[in-house]
């Protein structure tokens, strides 16, 4: 949920977010023991459809319901996305589709601890036929520069997209 904006004096704008993550995974005695509580939650956010959450498959979590991992690397896609397209709108470059299958590198370390260490946005961009595509690619370079979850994210975040004529 956001919750407006507050300008610094710089000029800078301050925005809030928030929403409601609730434990879903009480099996009727808490965490009292470790295999005894199930790692599922709900995201809530007024006036939007509740997403049903678990943990990473590969930590006992349900394959069948988005992990934090799904999300983060679904938002840096998106918000590239969105980025792009207003990037391309402003150029003069028409785009009538775009989708994308990213895919992130995660590494989990003995003790439990795990990172990104990098992103791939992989976009299929279908352009206009008149379209620069040399000045299309280009603008994946610029996006990291205003992207929110971009500039959010400490691993790199790289693209490879690919071009069709529609």
């Amino acid at each position: 949920m956001h919750f407006g904006k507050a300008t610094k004096g710089d000029g800078v704008a301050e925005h809030n977010y928030t929403a409601k993550v609730t434990w879903t995974g009480n099996r009727g005695q808490g965490n009292v023991r470790y295999r005894g509580y199930d790692r599922k939650w709900e995201v809530r956010t007024p006036g939007k459809p509740v997403i049903e959450c678990s943990n990473d498959p590969l930590l006992g979590g349900d394959p069948g319901l988005h992990n934090p991992e799904d999300m983060l690397i679904a938002a840096l896609s998106a918000c590239h996305m969105l980025w792009y397209l207003h990037l391309a709108s402003d150029a003069g470059i028409l785009v009538s589709a775009y989708e994308d299958e990213p895919i992130a590198v995660g590494e989990s370390l003995p003790n439990g601890a795990g990172r990104f260490l990098s992103a791939t946005l992989r976009p299929r961009i279908m352009l206009g036929p008149s379209a620069d595509r040399e000045l299309a690619d280009a603008l994946h370079g610029r996006i990291h520069e205003t992207c929110f979850i971009a500039r959010s994210v400490n691993f790199p975040v790289n693209y490879a997209a690919e071009y069709i004529e529609g």
